[in-house]
Formats: C-alpha cells, sequence, structure tokens
C-alpha cells in the first residue's frame, strides 16, 4: 500500500486536466495522516491558485470564522486537512463565479487519499459538490439543517463564499443552531482552543 505522502506528492504532481484549466494545472491540498478534522471545499479560486495555500481569500475568513478557529489553526495540517472535490482552479462560468470542480477529480484521487487520512476524522462537506459527491444528490439547506443526521461522520455547510450572507440572512438558524455545535465538534476533533 502507498504512503500518504507518495499519493499526495502524485495528486500536486497531476496534470490530468491541464490542457484544460484557464490557469494550467496546480493542485491545491493539506493533508495527514493525523488530521482528525477534514475540510472537503469545492476548487480553488483564483486567489488561492496564485498562492497555493487553501482558502486563501474572503471565503477561507468566512469559513474559519463558522469554525471559531485561528488561522494558525486552521492551517495547522496535523490537525486540519484540505482537500477540495477539484484540486486545481476550473475556471468562469460565462454569467459568473466559478465552474465546477473538474468532473474527474475526486473520482480519482478522493478514494486513493481519504484511505491513508485518520479513521476517526469529521469531514466538513462545504457545499453542494462535496455534499453531493458524499451524500449523493440532495437539497443543501436541508441538509445543512439536519446536520445531525449525518454525525458523527459528515458535518454538511454551505460555501462560505459572499453569495452565502443572503442564505444566512433568510436563514438564521444557522447561526443560532449550527455554528455552535460546529465550532464545539471543531475544537474537539482539531484540538482548537
Amino acid at each position: 500500500m502507498a504512503s500518504l505522502d507518495a499519493v499526495l506528492a502524485e495528486a500536486r504532481g497531476c496534470t490530468r486536466c491541464a490542457d484544460v484549466l484557464p490557469l494550467g494545472a496546480r493542485p491545491v491540498l493539506r493533508l495527514s495522516a493525523s488530521a482528525r478534522l477534514l475540510i472537503i471545499g469545492q476548487a480553488p479560486g483564483t486567489r488561492v491558485h496564485a498562492s497555493g495555500v487553501p482558502f486563501d481569500d474572503p471565503s477561507g475568513e468566512r469559513l474559519r470564522f463558522w469554525l471559531g478557529i485561528s488561522a494558525a489553526e486552521f492551517y495547522d495540517t496535523a490537525r486540519v486537512a484540505i482537500m477540495p472535490m477539484g484540486l486545481c482552479y476550473p475556471g468562469r462560468l460565462p454569467r459568473g463565479g466559478d465552474a465546477p470542480p473538474m468532473a474527474c477529480c475526486a473520482p480519482l484521487w478522493h478514494p486513493r487519499l481519504l484511505t491513508l487520512l485518520a479513521p476517526d476524522r469529521l469531514t466538513l462537506l462545504v457545499g453542494a459538490y462535496a455534499q453531493n459527491y458524499a451524500l449523493g444528490r440532495g437539497p443543501l439547506t436541508a441538509r445543512v439543517r439536519d446536520f445531525a443526521r449525518y454525525l458523527p461522520r459528515y458535518f454538511p455547510l454551505p460555501h462560505p463564499s459572499w453569495r452565502t450572507r443572503a442564505w444566512e440572512t433568510r436563514n438564521p438558524w444557522f447561526a443560532a443552531e449550527v455554528l455552535p455545535v460546529l465550532r464545539a465538534l471543531v475544537r474537539k476533533m482539531a484540538g482548537a482552543s
């Protein structure tokens, strides 16, 4: 069986979709076998593609606020693993917003990498792409509201983009009921203060 370091090196060197990616291939992910909190997001945006640091943008700031952890805690790979559905920036849609993650990416890398991570981890499914891949197709809002149904393995969350502000306003239960439980679990799983 391959080691996590070996498979991670392969994933970081992947160029399978390079010819169709607008900015070329630059897989962005951070994993360790000791992390008990795994964040599966959508795909890197342009800023993350440039920096090579996952969630190095306003979405990351919002996600860290939701989780109740500092940037130092969030980027401590020993405690928090980060792997998107699509490892590379997929481009933009004609009407705005980022394109969906490359469809071949998660089936290629997730099974190989997930088996090498801590088995007792909590996986945050950030956004509809991650949720639909792990749980099958379904409504994001209902899943987030019914988060306890998916515990202790998964915790579904909306994508933390600026568009979510309107969603949060329409769904005040998210801040009142979901975030306190999320923050307590993050403290437990990631050892955050």
